[in-house]
């Protein structure tokens, strides 16, 4: 329950007699109402005679002390009339003008237009109601008198207590509002009159209102409690699948086992296999690449990983975005391959399965084709993005390609650690008219290897662990 929620069910309450205990010395609302009837004939000339109540028209029990009637018959209601702009100016002289909801903000008014000749009053204790446009604002005027414009209502009590008005008029302006029939919304004098009140005795009014006055500090308080947990329950499984990945790439998630080797182990196997794809031409031999320094370093790993930089380990490669012939097919056919754009890696849950467009055979003789299971990067506006491809695919010069050299046989690693390395990729990006990074930037950071066993083991417990994250999300 949100805190509006909670004001509504204590205005529920206190209209229904609920919210404070009735006492037999206060008397009836019946006597209450023969007061307020002489006291109207006294002031004003009845108009159109008001229906009376039937059962169907009552909504819930109410003490046997109270009364139901229609608003009508306890208020007198005055209705705005708008003025010509020759009738009114900025300067403050003379009475003010309030044109509609603009005028009351959080319940205090806003004066900004004066008028020497007001018409349609409204007095100081009158409850103000926006009737159209922005309907159902209301405020209690504090001001001496104002002239209301044919936006606002202004609803005067006969010895009744107009707070109790103004807690009744909040507790059904939603029903008032759904009686609105214009296309552009208004409530009617009609069914301001015509609404049924519970009226309690007066003194019973005064502490009702007085038992709200003192809850709504409370409920404010819970409002900014609930807003907050709001806060935390969203953004919780995402901090949530954050620290899962962060402990696995800090080699917290899993224990270290001897039998399984080392990183530098796996590292100098992968560099004579690097030097047997560069003697068959299948790579090229790239330029060497500076040592890791101890302000590279962001955390502290086990002593059995290896800090390295992706090109020392895989192939990173970018895509190409000229010559790009598009369609919409959205089936393989033969020469014919998906191409995956930016868009396709950030809607991706780990593993990309939708595409937006396609690459015909002239695209792809002018590009490549990535192999299913490359870690997809994007590297210009939303940078960081990562996921791993399903299919074989192509990809613009917006996203890289990554993949692991022999014996390393997937690679679901690298792109849980990829994506803990989102901010540090944005941190890095370049000031051009549009963020990005570049292969050079991104072949120099430095990143965790583990022993390829324990590789294994690490995301095998991050799929067991990830489900939970969603099932909390939901």
């Amino acid at each position: 329950m949100n805190a509006q929620d909670l004001k509504n069910s204590i205005l529920q309450l206190a209209i229904q007699g609920k919210l404070v205990e009735q006492r037999e010395e206060e008397g009836t609302a019946k006597e209450l109402l023969k007061q307020i009837n002489a006291e109207k004939e006294q002031l004003i000339k009845r108009g159109k005679p008001i229906p009376g109540i039937t059962e169907n028209d009552i909504p819930f029990d109410i003490p046997e002390s109270w009364e139901w009637v229609r608003l009508g018959e306890v208020i007198l209601l005055t209705s705005g009339q708008d003025m010509t702009p020759n009738n009114y100016k900025d300067t403050k002289v003379g009475v003010p003008y309030l044109t509609g909801a603009s005028n009351i903000v959080d319940g205090r008014l806003v004066i900004n237009r004066w008028t020497n000749e007001p018409k349609s009053i409204a007095l100081k204790g009158d409850l103000l109601l926006t009737c159209k446009g922005t309907v159902g604002t209301t405020t209690i005027l504090q001001e001496e008198e104002v002239h209301i414009a044919r936006q606002i209502m202004s609803l005067r009590t006969f010895i009744m207590d107009i707070e109790y008005i103004h807690i009744f008029i909040k507790s059904y302006v939603n029903t008032l509002k759904a009686k609105a029939k214009s296309m552009i919304p208004g409530i009617e004098r009609k069914n301001v009159l015509e609404a049924v009140i519970p009226i309690p005795p007066l003194e019973e009014q005064k502490r009702i209102v007085a038992k709200i006055e003192a809850l709504m500090p409370y409920v404010e308080k819970y409002g900014e409690a609930h807003s907050k947990l709001e806060v935390f329950n969203k953004k919780f499984p995402e901090d949530m699948q954050k620290s899962i990945l962060q402990y696995a790439i800090q080699g917290k998630l899993v224990e270290q086992r001897e039998e399984e080797g080392t990183a530098e182990a796996l590292y100098q196997h992968i560099q004579e296999e690097k030097v047997k794809l560069i003697k068959e031409n299948k790579i090229k031999k790239e330029k060497p690449l500076p040592v890791i320094t101890e302000d590279e370093i962001p955390f502290e790993i086990p002593e059995s990983w290896k800090w390295v930089r992706l090109q020392q380990i895989g192939e990173l490669s970018r895509g190409k975005s000229k010559h790009r012939p598009r369609n919409d097919v959205k089936i393989f056919e033969n020469g014919t391959f998906p191409m995956i754009q930016t868009g396709d890696v950030a809607r991706a849950d780990e593993i990309i399965t939708q595409y937006t467009t396609m690459y015909n055979e002239l695209g792809v003789a002018q590009s490549r084709v990535w192999q299913k299971g490359t870690v997809c990067l994007t590297i210009a506006a939303n940078i960081g993005d990562v996921a791993i491809l399903g299919f074989d695919a192509c990809f613009p010069d917006s996203v890289v390609g990554f993949n692991a050299y022999h014996p390393i046989d997937t690679n679901m690693y690298f792109l849980y650690v990829l994506m803990c390395y989102k901010d540090i990729l944005d941190k890095m990006s370049r000031s051009t008219a549009q963020k990005n990074i570049n292969i050079e930037i991104l072949s120099k950071v430095a990143f965790p290897l583990p022993p390829l066993a324990e590789q294994k083991r690490i995301v095998e417990k991050i799929k067991e662990m990830m489900p939970y994250c969603k099932q909390v999300n939901k």
